[in-house]
């Protein structure tokens, strides 16, 4: 899980659907409404916090071997460079 996307982010299809959330707040934002972009902070905070992320990250370090050593080097959500 070193290659592609996977070496920035754990969870590049995650991320992927919340830049999709935030980009339609943004499109709602340009047309002068604000309410729906309560839509992408409630996503994204889903995605994070109760679906997505921390639901799969808890089964994954219990079953997969080096999973542990993966999350030390490698960013959650968002991509960045990993650790050395």
């Amino acid at each position: 899980m070193n290659k592609g996307l996977w070496k920035y982010t754990r969870h590049p299809n995650y991320f992927g659907d919340a830049a999709i959330w935030w980009g339609y707040g943004i499109i709602c934002l340009a047309a002068g409404s604000y309410i729906p972009v309560l839509g992408s902070v409630l996503m994204t905070a889903l995605i994070i916090k109760v679906s997505g992320v921390k639901l799969l990250e808890k089964s994954l370090k219990e079953t997969k071997p080096g999973y542990k050593e993966y999350i030390e080097k490698t960013s959650a959500f968002i991509p960045w460079f990993p650790k050395k």
